[in-house]
């Protein structure tokens, strides 16, 4: 199992997208998303990520190099899987945990359960707080081919933790997994952080999460 610890920084609430993206640079470490777990599903986009913590909110930056960019959904907890997709799952409490998911265009979906049969979904309204920047943009596109890089930086306030009584990230000791994948693209890719040990491509299986720790 990895361990991540995640570094607390210091930043006004009004700070743009592109401060934030610098105070990651100068204050976090460049973590990889490279693990291949199904042998049937080989193509495998570069990947990185990036995160810290404000005590209030999660920081996150993906960085993605791939052959096939895809963007379809627009609709706040559609499916947004299957177009060009970053992900992050996170259990708190060790029961039950939070799928973020959000498209290479910035569509969100999150929800909230034990497993994948038993979601509760996040408000739109709590994930219309979430700041969210693409390089490419927020406008709905059909797939193109090519070699595409793209970043995407996320604010994510502890009031989207909704099903939790969370005060703040201080000192948090959670379970979390990293993914990238893109079901409807013409090479679906499943790439995970940690590894996931099932038969066939599942991001809903808490058991394989990573230990992270907040600072």
């Amino acid at each position: 199992m990895k361990k991540l610890i995640i570094p607390k920084i210091n930043t006004e609430k009004a700070a743009s997208a592109e401060q934030i993206s610098q105070l990651l640079e100068a204050s976090t470490q460049l973590q990889e998303i490279d693990i291949l777990n199904w042998k049937e599903f080989s193509y495998k986009p570069l990947l990185n990520f990036r995160i810290a913590h404000t005590g209030n909110e999660i920081l996150l930056k993906y960085y993605v190099r791939e052959k096939y960019i895809l963007a379809r959904e627009t609709r706040i907890n559609g499916e947004v899987y299957k177009d060009s997709t970053v992900e992050f799952f996170i259990s708190v409490d060790g029961k039950n945990y939070y799928n973020f998911e959000f498209s290479c265009i910035g569509t969100p979906h999150v929800a909230h359960g034990p497993g994948r049969g038993n979601r509760n979904f996040v408000s739109p309204e709590l994930l219309k707080k979430i700041d969210i920047s693409s390089t490419l943009g927020n406008e709905p596109f059909e797939e193109k081919t090519g070699d595409f890089y793209w970043e995407m930086m996320i604010r994510i306030p502890i009031e989207c933790f909704a099903y939790d009584a969370l005060k703040t990230f201080d000192g948090l000791k959670a379970t979390a997994n990293f993914y990238k994948c893109g079901d409807e693209t013409s090479e679906p890719h499943y790439v995970t952080w940690n590894p996931v040990e099932t038969e066939n491509p599942d991001y809903h299986r808490p058991e394989f999460f990573g230990e992270v720790v907040f600072e």
